[in-house]
């Protein structure tokens, strides 16, 4: 019997669980995310409308993962394993931290001043930077200086963006 006629008596198989796992997670997010932006109106191409770019990515979102679907299905693959979860605690941690520190907040008793982009900008860095296997705290702290110091020219200075610097040494 040849290796075709094998493959045909066995069916539709799974043969990369991962791209499935993938291919139904960006469908689902699709689908939240056209449910989200519903009340959203569209527009036309002449004056868009701000529904337009969350649907065009929720439906450009679902596409490729129902192609990921079907490559799970037609190609091998790798197959789904566990995930180290220090790398989503350590990344998603300093997302929060540099969102309530630039602009600082106050919760009950609890009070963070305006640490702004000087300080929250290395700090984002140096936290996510945990999160890799082969953590080097010199070099992380010799990135972390050098992307804020390009994040404060690009978005302060370049843009024009209304960030704060330094509000408590400078005021800006």
């Amino acid at each position: 019997m040849s290796l075709n006629k094998i493959e045909k008596a066995q069916g539709i198989r799974v043969r990369s669980t991962q791209d499935l796992a993938a291919g139904v997670f960006m469908m689902l997010l699709a689908g939240l995310a056209l449910v989200l932006s519903s009340d959203l109106p569209i527009g036309t191409l002449r004056q868009l409308g701000p529904g337009m770019l969350p649907k065009s990515f929720a439906v450009i979102c679902a596409g490729l993962g129902a192609l990921l679907v079907i490559s799970s299905l037609r190609f091998d693959g790798e197959q789904l394993s566990g995930w180290s979860w220090r790398g989503v605690i350590f990344v998603l941690g300093a997302a929060c931290v540099f969102g309530l520190c630039i602009r600082g907040f106050e919760f009950g008793p609890i009070r963070v001043p305006a640490l702004g982009l000087a300080l929250a900008g290395p700090l984002v860095i140096l936290i996510s930077g945990l999160a890799a296997d082969d953590f080097r705290p010199k070099e992380l702290v010799i990135f972390a200086v050098v992307m804020s110091t390009a994040c404060a020219l690009l978005f302060k200075y370049a843009l024009s963006l209304p960030i704060p610097l330094a509000p408590w040494l400078l005021g800006i």
